[in-house]
């Protein structure tokens, strides 16, 4: 059994109210690095990131932004 890194930004945009638009204009992420991440496209996620987009949501638990999913081989 394997897992995968799920980034649980649609949740969180949905939950708070806000656009990738909107979270691009207050985290300074690119929309297209955020778009990636919202569909699980984006290979490679930066700690500056990922610190900017939680600054934004104003989030302290990491777990509210990225989780491990168990995979069935």
């Amino acid at each position: 059994m394997s897992r995968t890194v799920v980034v649980k930004l649609k949740e969180l945009l949905i939950k708070k109210g806000l656009t990738l638009r909107k979270l691009s204009r207050l985290s300074n992420v690119r929309h297209a690095a955020l778009s990636e991440l919202a569909n699980q496209k984006r290979l490679n996620v930066h700690f500056h990131h990922l610190a900017s987009i939680a600054d934004a949501l104003d989030i302290d638990d990491m777990d509210q932004i990225i989780t491990f999913e168990k995979i069935e081989d």
